[in-house]
């Protein structure tokens, strides 16, 4: 587990990853295209899980001299994650706190989704761990909704990281009071392939994705689309003004999750967002201590 240091700049303590969990095995990025398999009771707390994968299909690498040492590194980095993920998970459940891990690309509206879910909800019992390469801007707009915020900036010597891991939500947890929390959302970096490869202890995934980003998206980038219980398919307003098909949208998306519940919200309105509270209601463990929007 990568050592911390903090620093307050004013806004708060913000977390810089000084030896990261991860070896940087190509530039400074990660084997991509894992299999995740996971199932959710939905409704209820599940027992502290397995690794969320094993990890054994870490990409060809037949193509390095060191093939052979970069798959036994690989699978020591991501069991020593899920190994962590296992006790954050234990944390979350003793606590009673139902964790949703919101992931998406850049820009796609996470933040913005997340505002507008404060605003629906009781606030005072939500928690936020916000990763960021840079900056508090995120952190800060939770905040000002209420919310208990613990910010990860994930800035270090090779630029920052591209994901949140389960050591670096462990380390945020030393700043939320989970006792007094009901949920929390792990909003992740921004990043379409990287943040879906680490389980962090969440019980649930939502992913956020944008129209704008094409439709083609689930059929090129299928490893987080694959392992969202949820897809919130954001900024549905500027649809007049796209040449975009929902209908093409969704085949591309039942090819790789055919289970999965898609959402249409549109942060910036607000439509859709009563059909996202009302699935946090109805996928939370219970009882809560407060229903959620009471």
């Amino acid at each position: 587990m990568g050592r911390f240091h903090r620093h307050d700049d004013g806004d708060g303590h913000h977390e810089h990853p000084h030896e990261h969990l991860h070896e940087h095995l190509h530039e400074h990025g990660h084997p991509h295209e894992h299999s995740h398999e996971h199932s959710h009771e939905h409704g209820q707390h599940h027992d502290v899980p397995e690794p969320a994968s094993r990890h054994e299909d870490v990409g060809d690498h037949t193509g390095y001299a060191t093939g052979s040492d970069r798959i036994a590194v690989l699978e020591r980095i991501f069991d020593e994650n899920d190994h962590c993920a296992a006790h954050n998970r234990a944390d979350f459940d003793a606590a009673g706190v139902t964790v949703v891990n919101v992931m998406s690309s850049p820009g796609a509206g996470k933040t913005e989704v997340l505002a507008r879910t404060l605003a629906a909800l009781d606030a005072s019992r939500v928690g936020i761990i916000e990763g960021d390469v840079e900056t508090a801007l995120d952190a800060d707009r939770l905040a000002a909704g209420g919310a208990r915020v613990s910010l990860l900036n994930t800035a270090d010597g090779f630029g920052g990281e591209c994901h949140l891991d389960a050591p670096m939500v462990r380390h945020a947890l030393s700043r939320l009071p989970l006792d007094g929390l009901d949920l929390v959302f792990v909003e992740n970096v921004g990043n379409l392939v990287c943040p879906a490869e680490f389980a962090v202890g969440e019980h649930l995934r939502a992913m956020v994705y944008a129209v704008t980003e094409g439709e083609e998206k689930p059929a090129k980038y299928p490893v987080m689309f694959r392992s969202a219980d949820v897809v919130l398919v954001n900024k549905t307003d500027l649809l007049p003004h796209l040449d975009f098909s929902l209908d093409r949208f969704y085949e591309y998306l039942a090819r790789v999750n055919p289970q999965v519940r898609t959402i249409e919200v549109s942060a910036r309105t607000g439509e859709g967002i009563d059909a996202w509270v009302a699935w946090l209601r109805e996928n939370t463990a219970a009882p809560l201590r407060k229903p959620l929007g009471a």
